[in-house]
């Protein structure tokens, strides 16, 4: 649910494991994932300003919106953007994400002015480099929580734009690198799913601790299957389903499902009665095993014989545990074997004993119970 994802982000990491990490994921058919990147910015931020969330600063990385959006509308929310008490921080890679604008501006062709605020960083002309947008993110985080053990929080907007430009192993590094730094809280990025190949937000969705996706209802719950001539802007396209999948550390998954409208204010969710077994299953990740037995399996297990399982049937029970009975401990240790007199001599190498009790110090070792066996000639 949304409040859940919400609390999961504000809660942060646990020290020793990785940030928690949220991918929202839409396509064309229902392309409201902004809306609901919106609501969970909006939200933390609040956590933030009044002192309930782990982390102590938000960088935004903006790919596909300008910065000045972002300030003017958390303004819209009344978040004190401009508070004594530095908070946020927008990494600027929209305004010249490949440094094509830097060079026809050095030509002296065109001239651009980008967006004036201390809140936003200079235009990041190195999208390609993630390397380096990852230690951008880090230093830009740093400053504004301190060099400790202080934590940030990282939203950026586009992963899409990422895989635009760079390679799927390369944004997957990122996200790596990012999970693991000491100093991040969460991180949540916005993915256009249908824009990109199964194995690219497969391998997101394996990557992210939580994963959230809007989907439109089915055409027959819209009273629209079979009625071809119906046109798109016939159809309802501000109601759908917020479909979340979690990731337990226990390696658990739990999956939710709600229903979502967007109005003039933002996204509202509302939960369901019901959902149906193919959107959990389309939601559960696909494993390589059946986790279920077939008939012919259970008859077959049922048939094994279990260890100790003939106890009891006409016999005495006979299982030993490891351990000497009470009575066997009182007896001094004896010889189980001897050989003759004359034939336990050293010299002959033909026989010897073998003790099972010695006394150290005055004191009685039982060295059957230790395990250890003397042999002595």
């Amino acid at each position: 649910m949304a409040e859940s994802i919400c609390r999961a982000l504000r809660d942060g990491a646990l020290e020793g494991e990785h940030a928690p990490a949220l991918t929202i994921k839409d396509s064309l058919d229902s392309p409201f994932a902004f809306n609901v990147f919106s609501h969970i910015l909006v939200q933390l931020s609040s956590q933030i300003l009044g002192g309930k969330s782990q982390s102590r600063g938000l960088l935004i990385v903006a790919l596909s919106r300008s910065p000045s959006s972002y300030i003017a509308f958390l303004k819209t929310k009344g978040l004190d953007i401009e508070s004594s008490q530095r908070w946020i921080q927008i990494l600027d890679c929209y305004t010249d994400p490949l440094g094509w604008k830097d060079k026809i501006q050095k030509s002296g062709n065109v001239k651009d002015v980008p967006d004036q605020s201390y809140l936003i960083s200079s235009p990041y002309k190195a999208v390609k480099d993630l390397d380096k947008l990852f230690s951008t993110i880090t230093d830009l985080g740093k400053g504004l929580v301190g060099d400790n053990k202080t934590r940030f929080c990282v939203a950026i907007d586009s992963l899409s734009e990422l895989l635009r430009l760079t390679t799927l192993q390369s944004v997957s590094a990122l996200i790596s690198n990012l999970r693991s730094h000491d100093q991040i809280s969460c991180i949540f990025g916005l993915l256009h799913s249908d824009l990109h190949e199964e194995r690219a937000a497969a391998v997101l969705d394996y990557m992210s601790s939580m994963v959230a996706s809007v989907e439109p209802f089915n055409h027959s719950e819209n009273g629209l299957q079979g009625h071809p001539e119906n046109s798109l802007s016939e159809q309802n396209f501000t109601k759908g389903k917020f479909n979340v999948r979690f990731k337990r550390r226990n390696g658990r998954v739990r999956v939710t499902c709600e229903e979502f409208k967007v109005e003039a204010g933002g996204i509202n969710f509302a939960p369901v009665s019901t959902v149906d077994g193919a959107t959990i299953s389309a939601l559960l990740p696909k494993v390589q095993f059946n986790l279920e037995l077939s008939e012919k399996e259970r008859t077959d297990r049922a048939k094994v014989v279990l260890p100790f399982e003939h106890q009891g049937n006409g016999r005495p029970i006979q299982i030993y545990d490891g351990r000497r009975s009470l009575e066997e401990s009182k007896i001094e240790a004896t010889p189980i074997s001897s050989g003759k007199k004359g034939d336990s001599g050293i010299g002959n190498g033909m026989g010897g004993e073998s003790i099972y009790g010695v006394k150290l110090d005055g004191r009685h070792w039982d060295s059957q119970e230790q395990g250890l066996l003397f042999l002595v000639g």
